[in-house]
């Protein structure tokens, strides 16, 4: 068995989900189709962690998500502004950025830590579950999670698409729904939920 490239995500509920979608395709518009989102298998979603996973330790991590899904606080989140940034490469992308409450981040921080056994951030193109094209910023933003985008640098938010996206009325307030452990796509897309549990109500 090999590893998996994989993220550890909370997903909306179907209202924001379809707001990403349509942002999403507004941008496809004017910057092509590097990133279609859609429910089925490139998903709208709030990053906690990334790494690669032995897929033999896939079910051991679940256990840990739900046990982490059973008792956290996190449901209400409120997206504040419209975040672009550009990757390794130069190019544009624009997300949903996501207030940053105490609970998102200690939650995020509860993945990390008790996730850390089971991942390693050496990070191949054969890990990935697109089979075609991996870009190099996919693997380097896996690889550089946890030393860049993680504990104090943690910055939620949900990837639309590549371009730069005009405002759109904020705040948007949502409910996420589950916590999901998913592969990993090009461009980080969450492509196959591989382990998905309901947050406590």
């Amino acid at each position: 068995m090999g590893k998996k490239a994989v993220d550890v995500v909370l997903l909306a509920e179907d209202t924001m989900v379809d707001k990403a979608i349509e942002a999403n395709r507004k941008l496809i518009g004017q910057f092509g189709k590097k990133i279609v989102l859609n429910k089925e298998n490139c998903l709208p979603h709030i990053s906690l962690a990334m790494g690669c996973v032995d897929e033999g330790k896939i079910d051991a991590a679940g256990g840990v998500l739900k046990r982490i899904a059973d008792r956290t606080s996190v449901r209400e989140l409120t997206v504040i502004g419209i975040w672009i940034t550009t990757n390794s490469v130069g190019e544009k992308v624009s997300a949903f950025g996501i207030e940053k409450t105490k609970e998102l981040q200690l939650l995020h921080e509860e993945v990390m830590e008790k996730l850390a056994a089971y991942f390693s951030y050496d990070v191949t193109k054969e890990m990935i579950y697109d089979s075609g094209e991996i870009g190099e910023s996919t693997l380097l933003w896996i690889k550089g999670y946890r030393e860049k985008s993680s504990f104090a640098n943690f910055s939620p938010h949900i990837t639309i698409g590549y371009g730069q996206m005009e405002n759109a009325l904020l705040p948007i307030e949502f409910m996420a729904s589950r916590l999901a452990l998913c592969h990993l796509g090009n461009h980080c897309t969450c492509r196959d939920v591989l382990v998905s549990v309901e947050l406590a109500t």
